[in-house]
C-alpha cells in the first residue's frame, strides 16, 4: 500500500536544521526519505542522517536576504525542485521589555519574522513554477498565544509570523500551502539552561496535560504532516503542538482538589 507521510523524490528545507528542534524536523523528513537541505550560520560537527540518508547544508544567515537567495539557488542546483521549507530558525534571548535597546528587539524581530517573509518569498518563486506547488511550515510558539514575559518581542514576532502564514495561504493559493506549528514547552539539548537538572525538566513537564514536554521529533512528525498529502486541503491553519497547553494557574491557586 502506498505510505502517504512517503517523502521519497521531495526535497525540503529545514532553517536552523542541524540542532534543536530544527534537528528533530530534518531527522523525521530524512527518516521517510526526502532530500533535505539544512541552513545555518556555521556548520555542525555532524550533520542528521538516518540510514543512508544524509542532510546537505549550506552556510546561511537567514537575516541575510543574498545568502537566502544563495540557498535556495543552491537547493535547486543539487535536487532540481523545492517541494517543502520549514521555518525553523529564530528564538530570543531574555530581555527586560522595559530596558531592550531598540536594536536589540528589531534585531529580534528581524529573526522570528521578516527572515522568514524573506526565506517565504523566495522559495514561493520556485514553488510557483512547479505543477504540484509546494508547502511552508512557520515554526511558532505558544509565546503567540499567551504572554511572553522576558521575550516580548519574541513572542510578538511569532504572533505576527502566524498571521503572516494565513495571508500567505491566500495570495500564494493554490499552488503554496502555508501553515504553522504553534509549539510547546520542548525539551533539546539546551533545555537545562532554561529548566534546569532533569529534576527541573521532569517538573516543567508534570505541568502539562499530557505529563511531558515535547520532544524534537514530536514537531518533526507534526511537520510531516503538514507537508504531505495528507494535510493536502489544509493551509492557513494553525496547529498547536503543545501536550494540551499550560493549565490556568487559578486551578492551583484556588485548592479546590479538582485537576491535582
Amino acid at each position: 500500500m502506498h505510505n502517504p507521510l512517503d517523502m521519497s523524490g521531495r526535497t525540503v528545507i529545514v532553517t536552523g536544521g542541524a540542532k534543536g528542534v530544527g534537528k528533530g524536523i530534518t531527522e523525521r523528513f530524512l527518516e521517510n526519505g526526502a532530500q533535505v537541505v539544512v541552513c545555518g550560520r556555521e556548520k555542525p560537527g555532524e550533520l542528521p542522517s538516518c540510514a543512508d540518508n544524509t542532510a546537505v547544508f549550506q552556510v546561511c544567515d537567514v537575516r541575510d536576504v543574498t545568502q537566502i537567495q544563495d540557498c535556495v539557488d543552491f537547493t535547486l542546483e543539487q535536487f532540481g525542485r523545492i517541494d517543502v521549507l520549514v521555518n525553523n530558525a529564530g528564538g530570543s534571548p531574555p530581555a527586560s521589555a522595559a530596558t531592550a535597546s531598540p536594536r536589540f528587539s528589531e534585531a529580534i524581530i528581524r529573526l522570528n519574522l521578516i527572515a522568514p517573509l524573506n526565506f517565504s518569498q523566495a522559495v514561493n518563486t520556485v514553488m510557483q513554477t512547479q505543477t504540484d506547488g509546494g508547502s511552508i511550515i512557520n515554526i511558532a510558539s505558544v509565546s503567540t498565544i499567551r504572554p511572553s514575559p522576558g521575550t516580548a518581542a519574541y513572542g510578538a514576532a511569532k504572533a505576527g509570523l502566524v498571521n503572516l502564514g494565513t495571508s500567505l495561504a491566500v495570495e500564494w493559493a493554490p499552488k503554496v500551502r502555508v501553515n504553522a506549528l504553534i509549539c510547546g514547552l520542548t525539551q533539546t539539548e539546551q533545555s537545562h539552561l532554561h529548566y534546569g537538572d532533569e529534576k527541573g525538566i521532569a517538573a516543567v513537564g508534570r505541568t502539562i496535560p499530557l505529563g511531558r514536554m515535547a520532544v524534537p521529533g514530536d514537531i518533526g512528525n507534526a511537520c510531516l504532516f503538514l507537508a504531505s498529502n495528507l494535510a493536502g486541503y489544509v493551509s492557513g491553519a494553525s496547529l498547536m503542538v503543545h501536550g494540551g497547553g499550560e493549565a490556568p494557574a487559578f486551578l492551583e491557586a484556588a485548592n479546590t482538589g479538582d485537576f491535582q
